[in-house]
């Protein structure tokens, strides 16, 4: 346990520097930290001793005509005592382009902790459609460059991802788009495009039983297609309320670690939470920092959640994302 604890605070601490976004299908953001992680990793899927069901909007450039915006509804719950299964609907729509996709997740999680210890291994996979649309009717001018970016009408996807659970600390190790086909709207052929993204999430969670709870993690990011590294780095700290009951704030930096001769983007993100017994509510915003910026409004995203099917924990995890309210070891 001290070498698992030591390692996840080097990597929380001896990293800090973000990333244009290359995103995939679902574009990786900092809803995660709302309790949200079966977002990023598949084997995130039934992790918990209840099932998940969350709602989240995101609106960048708030304000501006045709922003950025991206809705989810996801669901996950474990049946039985290993298997899990969970789905995400999301429409993401950025101006004349939009997304809608549907996607599925099968998760496996092994135990070799007793009953009050948590030593858990999971693994996921999800399969994912998305259906594309661009609509160019209200194009002033006609840009053959943008009319070119197009190519497809619709995706196919899927993800492997793998989680390890010891007490208090977590990783994940996630490769997402390994299966990304687009299908030609013209001839309707299928061709592979490498978008391929591999994600290792790491965190601790200190002060088991204390009223004030700390958690930081990292989050790195390895785009195959342009060899950009990218990394989160990020803290939570808790306020308990009782058993049932619990605020958090909490931030994120994220930045690139490639050293280009134009600047890259970089943001900080504050988020606030608060948990009532089955219900979570949480708010986040992205600042972008640097010289170089789209706008100077940021971007705001909301959590909605209610935990469902609530199960006595046999295999007490400490972290927040495995058993929300264990504020007492004798509960």
């Amino acid at each position: 346990m001290k070498i698992f604890k030591a390692i996840v605070i080097i990597l929380v601490f001896s990293l800090g520097q973000n990333v244009v976004e290359a995103q995939g299908t679902l574009p990786i953001y900092s809803d995660y930290l709302s309790d949200n992680i079966y977002l990023v990793h598949p084997s995130a899927a039934g992790i918990g001793n209840n099932a998940k069901l969350r709602l989240t909007h995101r609106q960048q450039w708030s304000g501006n005509d045709d922003a950025p915006s991206l809705q989810t509804i996801s669901f996950n719950n474990r049946l039985g005592k290993s298997t899990a299964l969970g789905g995400i609907i999301f429409n993401d729509k950025n101006g004349f382009h939009s997304q809608l996709g549907v996607q599925a997740t099968y998760a496996y999680h092994l135990n070799f902790g007793r009953d009050e210890a948590l030593n858990q291994v999971s693994f996921g996979l999800s399969a994912t459609f998305v259906q594309n649309s661009v609509d160019q009717r209200s194009f002033v001018i006609p840009d053959p460059i943008i009319s070119q970016v197009v190519e497809s009408d619709s995706y196919f996807n899927a993800d492997l991802s793998f989680a390890y659970h010891n007490l208090d600390g977590f990783i994940y190790l996630t490769a997402k788009n390994l299966l990304l086909n687009t299908q030609d709207a013209e001839n309707k052929t299928f061709r592979n495009i490498n978008l391929r993204r591999y994600l290792l999430n790491a965190g601790y969670f200190f002060g088991w039983g204390k009223t004030i709870q700390v958690e930081p993690s990292v989050m790195m990011q390895y785009i195959e297609r342009s060899q950009e590294t990218l990394v989160d780095v990020n803290a939570k700290v808790y306020k308990m309320l009782g058993n049932d009951k619990r605020v958090w704030l909490g931030a994120s930096y994220r930045s690139s670690l490639d050293n280009n001769e134009i600047e890259e983007l970089s943001q900080i993100t504050p988020t606030v939470g608060l948990e009532y017994n089955k219900y979570l509510i949480s708010y986040t915003y992205t600042q972008q920092l640097g010289d170089i910026t789209f706008q100077n409004e940021g971007y705001h995203q909301f959590t909605l959640g209610i935990n469902l099917f609530q199960k006595r924990p046999k295999d007490r995890g400490y972290v927040p994302n495995y058993n929300p309210f264990l504020y007492k070891k004798d509960n």
